[in-house]
């Protein structure tokens, strides 16, 4: 089992801030949300390897950030995707299969977004992965505001976790559980991410890969508790540095 770190956005939506800092850089109390997201696979077992995607143009700087890792429990490796500017970005299902297509045996992978940020561990949603494989699981979170929720994928779950339904950014969304950028892809599945790009000409979000993906084959969800920010704006920029550490 291997983990993916999606890094390769440009964070046009947090200018100036990220102008010449990846978004994944940017410290939230003290730490980069990076390494926030780094450290939750420190427990968990059998990790071979992090691979952290990420453009042309922030490549060095996080190469000089995974320089520093030593103390990590794994190796990880930085991978260039070779794009220069936010137009030639491959999309964050484009750099998924940019990496997948790399690899010179078949794995099993975590993946996340450097700029989701959450403090429950992962010993509960790797542990339920791994009982539902060979089928995909997505971590999921309910962010209690109905308004809200339209920005994101919503999500109805069975109660042994079988995805029902899944709406990309509804205008009348039915429940306020989200999506979370946090994927298990065991080697069964990944054929089929290949097939959704083939199919829909699409590479972007992930959120439409999965809405796709759960009608073709089963989707499992685990609910997060704790606190979670999608660091997309520089309001929920502000509003993680306030609040992240804060006791509830």
């Amino acid at each position: 089992m291997k983990v993916l770190i999606l890094a390769g956005g440009y964070g046009t939506r947090l200018y100036p801030v990220v102008k010449d800092t990846p978004k994944a850089l940017l410290e939230v109390c003290g730490k980069t949300l990076i390494d926030h997201v780094l450290e939750k696979f420190y427990t968990v077992a059998g990790i071979e390897e992090v691979c952290v995607v990420t453009n042309d143009k922030f490549h060095h700087l996080l190469q000089q950030w995974a320089q520093k890792k030593n103390s990590a429990p794994f190796p990880i490796r930085v991978v260039n995707d070779g794009t220069r500017i936010p137009e030639e970005r491959l999309g964050a299902v484009g750099d998924i299969l940019f990496v997948f297509d790399r690899e010179k045996q078949p794995v099993d992978w975590l993946v996340a977004g450097s700029d989701n940020l959450f403090d429950q561990d992962m010993a509960g949603f790797v542990r339920l992965s791994q009982s539902k494989a060979p089928h995909a699981t997505v971590g999921a979170y309910d962010i209690h505001d109905l308004v809200l929720a339209r920005k994101y994928g919503v999500m109805s779950l069975a109660d042994d976790g079988l995805m029902t339904s899944l709406e990309e950014k509804p205008q009348e969304p039915r429940s306020s559980l989200i999506s979370m950028c946090l994927y298990y892809f065991p080697v069964d599945v990944q054929p089929l991410i290949r097939r959704y790009v083939q199919e829909t000409n699409s590479s972007d979000t992930t959120g439409g890969c999965i809405q796709w993906l759960y009608k073709k084959s089963p989707i499992y969800g685990f609910k997060f508790q704790g606190k979670w920010y999608d660091i997309g704006s520089l309001e929920s920029y502000d509003d993680a540095q306030k609040n992240f550490m804060r006791k509830s």
